[in-house]
């Protein structure tokens, strides 16, 4: 039996294919990008047929670079950004319009009409969401709502509408399978988190017609069989990025946490099979699911900007040349000089869901340097991952121990010292950082044999580098304070 199992990882920016073996090393990789579309202020898009063109490549890549062929891989896994909305022809399979980013806040005004009276919580309790500009169901209403004669069709049920992992899995499968895992349904504001089932009153209220729906999956289950370079092998897993990196940190246990660090920023912590209702800002969603056992669920803290503001500096201001060279900037200055960044480029995610919320950069002095500006930058993450622990805290009343990081931003040694430093906890960074792939590959396996138990996966989980805090007290509180007054700044921009 093949002991190889591949994730494709359909993220923001770029587009991977990995494989792993059992120990959940790294066999081999390849990665691309893709455009970021911005038509307008606010708007985010991506084209369905490049991430499609980018997911073959990234396949044949990686495969090519180990000298492997389908028959070499037990299974496949899929994970993805959450939140974006791809609506198409169910007769010649072709999207109807780009894609809309989960970024992407033209539903704002959307969101408002269906708040209505009821407020932002509207539909929180079948969903463990506010109606934000965040969430896929409302994108799909709005460009049914935009073009009359798309509305037409999707009532004729000519026309199939699906997160990233439905677009991603019916083009994998020949056009054959239009599936959506439990995760990725739990971020459309049309799935009911009880019965894990799309809820007719939801999708009426938000405006879906049912018949576009994909349907609903495990996590861990074999759904369908891949086609070309993935000829005859089981696409087994299915998971949305940030549950993924929960599964790949093998965060198995209620209490267990982690925050990835990618183009946003993902805090989730495991409830268990316990519904924990968030009343300090947080989502409630479903971690995973393995077949067809109970599901388990998370609270979850989002933020929007976090690495996106670091290739903000790199591609709008031309500050940095490369990503990475943004830690040597900000270690040219021994602090941040008083200046405090708010990316709040698509309003403000978690704990604060003001989608009226605008970017303001504050402190700023004849003192100040790009160096400032780049230390900033980084903070800025930390500062947002310090509001969504203390929500965490506050819902779950649990104090955590130490933080699970993963992602590309933790090869930041500055920004992985100052989050430690900040939280007052220490903060663990695994073997494998990339655990968004290697939680699909995980789920892959279980589904298949590869592994029998989660204890298999969790005999994996290694230690790279830990972090220990070194800041006072009072110089954490006195921060701190310092950005809360800079948020304060970011509020009612937009209205």
């Amino acid at each position: 039996m093949a002991e190889l199992v591949g994730a494709l990882d359909q993220g923001t920016t770029s587009t991977r294919f990995m494989v792993f073996d059992r120990t959940g090393s790294v066999v081999s990789h390849d990665q691309l990008e893709h455009r970021q579309i911005f038509p307008k202020p606010g708007w985010v898009e991506h084209d369905p047929q490049e991430i499609t063109e980018r997911m073959w490549q990234v396949v044949e890549g990686a495969l090519a670079k180990a000298s492997l062929t389908a028959s070499d891989l037990a299974a496949v896994g899929i994970t993805n950004q959450r939140e974006t909305a791809v609506v198409w022809d169910r007769t010649t399979g072709e999207p109807v319009a780009n894609a809309i980013v989960w970024q992407d806040t033209r539903t704002d005004e959307l969101c408002r009409r269906l708040a209505a009276d009821s407020g932002p919580d509207r539909f929180r309790a079948k969903t463990g969401l506010p109606l934000a500009t965040y969430f896929a169901g409302p994108k799909a209403r709005w460009l049914l709502d935009e073009q009359p004669e798309l509305r037409r069709r999707a009532e004729a049920g000519d026309l199939m509408f699906g997160t990233i992992d439905s677009w991603v899995v019916y083009q994998l499968t020949g056009r054959a399978v239009h599936v959506t895992d439990v995760t990725n349904a739990s971020r459309t504001m049309l799935m009911n988190l009880e019965t894990l089932d799309w809820d007719s009153e939801l999708c009426a209220e938000i405006g879906i017609p049912r018949s576009m729906l994909p349907s609903i999956v495990a996590s861990s289950g074999v759904v369908g069989e891949g086609t070309g370079p993935l000829a005859d092998v089981p696409i087994a897993g299915i998971l949305g990025d940030q549950q993924a990196a929960l599964f790949g940190q093998t965060c198995f246990a209620p209490g267990d946490a982690k925050n990835t660090y990618g183009t946003g920023c993902f805090m989730l912590l495991n409830t268990g099979t316990e519904l924990v209702h968030s009343r300090n800002g947080l989502l409630t969603t479903v971690a995973y699911r393995i077949g067809d056992q109970d599901p388990v669920y998370a609270l979850e803290g989002s933020i929007a900007i976090a690495g996106a503001l670091v290739q903000w500096l790199r591609d709008n201001l031309g500050i940095i040349e490369a990503s990475s060279d943004v830690e040597a900037l900000a270690r040219s200055v021994d602090d941040n000089g008083d200046v405090y960044f708010v990316p709040a480029f698509s309003g403000l995610f978690a704990p604060h869901w003001r989608a009226d919320a605008r970017g303001v950069v504050a402190g700023l002095t004849r003192f100040a340097t790009k160096g400032h500006i780049a230390r900033a930058a980084l903070e800025a993450t930390a500062f947002q991952t310090r509001e969504v622990l203390q929500a965490m805290n506050a819902d779950s009343g649990v104090d955590l121990n130490e933080l699970k990081v993963d992602g590309g931003m933790v090869e930041n040694e500055l920004l992985m010292q100052f989050q430690a430093d900040l939280l007052g906890v220490p903060v663990v960074r695994p073997t494998v950082a990339e655990t968004t792939a290697l939680g699909a590959a995980y789920a892959a396996g279980l589904a298949t044999g590869v592994w029998r138990t989660l204890d298999d996966l969790a005999a994996n989980w290694g230690e790279d580098r830990r972090w220990i805090p070194t800041m006072p007290e009072d110089e954490r509180i006195r921060l701190s304070t310092r950005w809360s007054q800079a948020v304060q700044r970011t509020l009612d921009w937009n209205t």
